[in-house]
């Protein structure tokens, strides 16, 4: 098979972590006999840097063009980057929000892994971490309370400020849509998350999840109010496979549901458009303080690479190797910095890299 990838190194680590990721992709297509094209592209502050802008026309199209985007981090020290002393539209970060957009990504999936071997890093207690956990929070990530109508106004001499969330039921039954069908590659169970005990635009979203979910006989369906969801994430996390929900619900709960797997150098992610088009990148950021000096945790890159090789490509079994791969390297005692623990061996960002791509097969 043949991938066409354009990949972002970025900002800060971003070179270096998906270097490491190339290099496992590489390892894959050796193994599994395809061929991958690349094409770098610039963005954030290396753009602007040389573009003067943090994305320009000419970098949306050649993404547009990819079957898949693959991204490292965006963004440096907002305190001493000479970024940041530019007018908002003009910073790093509107380079991410602006192809977002241009490549309409409305689909957002934060997978939260708790790694047998990284368990004492979970902030839970050891009878509910030593269960484990592996859950996705597919988010929408377009529409909401964010993307509503907003206005501050003062109304005889009181300040009101209003915010509009607003839902219609083609936006809904799109993400419930990639929801279902992601859960089944999975454990076959969703998580509908909403606050239909309140608000209308819940309701819609409880009715059309529920129309939705009669195409997929083979998936449970379960619906929790977001409160309770928020509390059930530390208290019983192993329960939940895909959680689906709206758009400020799930940034809540995705920034929730990655703490309590301790580690966020172990987080991978996707946006994802109508197609099997998406932009997959570490949660992380781009950590410039230690920016190319060969020590930062490549996994989260290595793990969207995986991701993206499943729901861009289909190539499950390719991404399983890699998922494989990053167990085995814990399991033998290898750690970089951000996760190292006493009695294993602390390797550097690149020897990772080497590691995980010795371990595909």
């Amino acid at each position: 098979m043949e991938l066409n990838i354009t990949c972002i190194p970025g900002d800060g680590i971003g070179p270096e972590i998906v270097r490491e990721a190339k290099k496992v992709l590489n390892k894959v297509a050796k193994c599994y006999g395809h061929q991958i094209n690349y094409t770098d592209i610039l963005m954030g502050g290396a753009s602007i840097d040389v573009h003067g802008v943090p994305l320009t026309e000419e970098a949306v199209e050649t993404a547009k063009a990819a079957d898949a985007v693959l991204m490292g981090s965006i963004g440096g020290d907002t305190t001493t980057s000479p970024w940041y002393q530019l007018p908002p539209n003009l910073r790093p970060e509107a380079g991410l929000l602006a192809i977002r957009k241009a490549l309409n990504l409305f689909a957002n999936l934060r997978p939260a892994v708790l790694y047998e071997e990284l368990a004492e890093a979970c902030p839970l207690k050891p009878e509910i971490s030593e269960k484990g956990f592996d859950m996705l929070i597919m988010r929408e990530l377009t529409g909401g309370l964010y993307f509503g109508e907003r206005r501050t106004v003062e109304e005889n001499g009181v300040r009101k400020a209003v915010d509009t969330l607003t839902y219609d039921e083609k936006e809904i039954r799109r993400i419930a849509v990639k929801g279902f069908d992601i859960a089944r590659k999975r454990r076959k169970k969703v998580t509908s998350v909403d606050k239909a005990n309140v608000l209308d635009s819940s309701r819609l979203w409880r009715s059309v999840v529920e129309e939705v979910a009669k195409d997929y006989p083979e998936v449970a369906l379960e619906h929790m109010l977001v409160d309770n969801c928020a509390m059930q994430l530390v208290k019983d996390p192993a329960q939940f496979d895909v959680i689906l929900t709206e758009n400020m619900f799930g940034d809540i709960l995705s920034d929730e549901a990655s703490m309590v797997t301790g580690s966020i150098g172990m987080l991978a992610s996707a946006s994802l458009n109508d197609t099997k088009f998406g932009l997959y990148e570490p949660s992380h950021g781009s950590a410039p303080d230690i920016a190319g000096k060969d020590i930062a945790n490549p996994i989260a890159t290595v793990l969207s690479a995986a991701m993206m090789l499943r729901y861009s490509f289909d190539l499950d079994k390719e991404a399983d190797a890699i998922e494989t791969a990053v167990k085995e390297v814990l399991k033998e005692g290898c750690r970089t910095g951000d996760i190292m623990s006493a009695g294993c061996e602390q390797v550097s960002c690149s020897r990772m890299g080497d590691l995980l791509a010795e371990r595909i097969r």
